[in-house]
């Protein structure tokens, strides 16, 4: 076993490898960029070491300065963890040259999956069923045309490099096919600077279910059973599970013979994982599963085969890298129970999923599950810490197993609904909602189904006069940091002894404004009007699910969290109005492209300057008509709140 490895990677995977190293006695150095100097990777290593800018470009892609920091620092191996330069093949033979180890797979057989048509031929070749289609050279539109119509509509046309659904158009009819190819080659040369494709039959009703495989240095290579990974949103998995709902001995034993044969095919060493693409138009059948696709590293829903196998992937990884046979035989992995995984993001599904930023003011996990499961929790962030707009806006994973899938399921929905976050916009109630969707919950699930489901799942009830008067009551009493006072007088300026004093506050949820009023009882309650509504009674209890940060309350139910902006009134209206004649930054981000100049007048709705941040591009339009006195400069870095534009005053 090593003695020391250094992790080329951050954030709840950094975290992930560490806790396993830690317990087999392996020294780990993290590796960091300017952003994340007080990460939680950085502050668990043993050592860390600077390398870049926070741009991953300038540092978690600069294998040289890596490479650099574990020499330095005298690690003998480095794990990629996952994204960034993980199934990178250059990187890997830069590792072997400089005299380390990669724990993963050979640039060879990174090399041998990097392009999926490559890979679908060789797949072919070994036996392996792949999807009907055209993975050649040529890529002129009438030889793709005609091998379209040989297959039969609907089809998918697919980028042969990369992945994440970009390059990728379904079309269902032959006069479709010219505007669809041009628009994926476009995407493809975009995004992976390959505008090449090639075409596959399209699956009516697709499931995606993928298997794990683990091979060694000596011709050794087992699967620890299959993982259900079909909630999808823009092919990018939401919830995983293993095992696949409704599986059968026949299919399970099909799909596993296969995906052994694929890893044996390519003499693979390490944890990867081989994606099929199955159509359960009628129910899981032998003959209806194709390879897809190799992912030659750990996937992010590794912990939910963890769960079921008792096997720590991770430490197998370094076992087999230090030169070890696998740990155990196929006859010796045997599956029990069920298990999901839930990624809880910075994002706003209402907005179309859009990454969010900001601090994460409050941060809590359920503590407890439902008696017969049992849950871990896989982060790389502390309460307090800042959502940066440099990389992936994933907070935690949510892991829940139990004896059966019914049991698992309801453990993830309570553990879901006791998550509490507020500083950022998260997905955390659209993953209850679909947890708790009767398809769903049936196993009926296929990659179309969020889709599908999608305005609904993302509706978030408007807050009740309950709800409303938790906020109004917490606001009231609310300071930077803390909570109201436990004594309601207190707490309560302006209380006189004969008669109590109502307190008025405001609260602001989008462009609602609601005033409130709060009496403190001699009873303890607290007497909570809202406008000129009906009075609602509230206790101390009340506080349990609200919490208070800067400016803002945070109200917690089933589920959901409703964020109130709670004004300072004290502040000048220009203040409160946050500046009526500049346009601010609504995110840390990279202003890309300035499409007006100053002194130039503008209507409401031109858009005046690309900002991009959390790997997105958002544009920033006027938000009235106008003089432009001053705008941001392109290529300039700018903070959250950092003014953009800003207007000329009128007299």
């Amino acid at each position: 076993m090593f003695s020391k490895i250094l992790i080329a990677n951050r954030g709840e995977i950094a975290c992930r490898v560490i806790q396993t190293a830690r317990r087999v006695g392996v020294r780990t150095v993290a590796v960091y960029s300017d952003a994340d100097a007080s990460a939680l990777h950085v502050a668990m290593a043993d050592e860390a070491v600077h390398i870049g800018p926070s741009p991953v470009g300038e540092s978690y892609l600069r294998g040289d300065r890596i490479i650099e920091a574990a020499k330095a620092t005298g690690a003998e191996a480095i794990h990629p963890g996952y994204g960034f330069l993980s199934e990178n093949p250059d990187f890997v033979d830069q590792v072997t040259a400089a005299g380390l180890v990669f724990i993963g797979p050979s640039a060879a057989s990174i090399r041998a999956m990097g392009l999926k048509d490559a890979a679908k031929r060789l797949m072919e070749q070994a036996g392996v069923p792949v999807v009907p289609g055209y993975h050649g050279e040529a890529q002129e539109i009438v030889p793709l045309a005609s091998k379209a119509r040989e297959i039969g509509y609907p089809v998918l046309i697919k980028a042969r490099a990369g992945g994440g659904g970009k390059g990728m158009r379904r079309v269902d009819h032959p006069d479709d096919f010219p505007e669809a190819l041009s628009s994926a080659r476009r995407e493809a040369k975009a995004a992976f600077g390959d505008d090449r494709v090639l075409v596959e039959k399209y699956v009516e009703k697709p499931r995606h279910i993928e298997v794990q495989v683990f091979g060694d240095n000596f011709g050794n290579a087992v699967h620890l059973f299959e993982r259900d990974c079909s909630a999808q949103r823009r092919h990018q998995k939401v919830i995983e599970e293993a095992p696949a709902p409704g599986m059968t001995p026949e299919m399970r034993k099909a799909m596993t013979d296969a995906a052994v044969k694929a890893a044996k095919a390519i003499s693979y060493s390490g944890a990867g994982t081989i994606e099929f693409i199955v159509d359960a138009s009628e129910g899981l059948r032998p003959d209806r599963f194709w390879f897809m696709e190799m992912n030659t590293r750990l996937q992010v829903e590794h912990p939910v085969t963890e769960m079921i196998t008792g096997v720590d992937l991770v430490e197998w990884q370094l076992r087999v890298a230090a030169g070890e046979k696998l740990p155990k035989s196929q006859k010796e992995i045997a599956l029990s129970g069920h298990a999901f995984e839930a990624r809880i993001y910075a994002e706003d599904p209402q907005r179309d999923f859009l990454p969010a930023i900001g601090t994460l003011h409050h941060l809590s996990f359920p503590t407890e599950t439902p008696a017969g499961s049992s849950m871990r929790v896989e982060t790389g962030v502390r309460q307090g810490d800042a959502i940066s707009p440099y990389y992936d806006p994933m907070i935690a994973k949510l892991v829940v197993h139990a004896n059966d899938r019914s049991s698992a399921l309801q453990g993830l929905t309570e553990a879901l609904k006791a998550t509490r976050i507020a500083g950022s916009t998260t997905n955390i109630a659209f993953l209850a909602a679909l947890s708790q969707d009767a398809d769903f919950a049936s196993g009926d699930v296929d990659t179309g189904l969020i889709g599908r489901k999608q305005e609904a799942l993302t509706a978030i009830p408007e807050p009740g006069g309950n709800i409303v008067a938790r906020a109004a009551l917490a606001a009231s009493g609310s300071r930077p940091g803390g909570a109201m006072s436990d004594d309601p007088w207190a707490s309560l300026s302006g209380y006189s002894h004969f008669h109590p004093i109502e307190r008025r506050t405001v609260l602001r949820r989008g462009e609602q404004e609601l005033h409130a009023g709060v009496t403190a009882q001699p009873d303890g309650r607290y007497l909570v009007r809202i406008g000129d509504g009906t009075a609602t009674v509230l206790s101390k209890t009340d506080f349990q699910d609200t919490v208070s940060w800067p400016g803002h309350v945070t109200v917690f139910a089933d589920g959901a969290a409703f964020t109130f902006a709670v004004p300072d009134p004290f502040a000048s209206a220009e203040e409160a109005d946050g500046s009526a004649g500049s346009m601010r930054a609504p995110m840390p981000g990279l202003v890309k492209l300035v499409r007006a100049t100053e002194g130039e007048t503008v209507k409401k709705g031109q858009p005046l300057l690309i900002l991009e941040a959390m790997k997105m591009e958002h544009t920033i339009a006027a938000l009235h008509d106008g003089i432009i006195a001053e705008i941001a400069t392109e290529g300039e870095q700018v903070m959250d709140g950092t003014v953009l534009v800003r207007f000329v005053e009128e007299a």
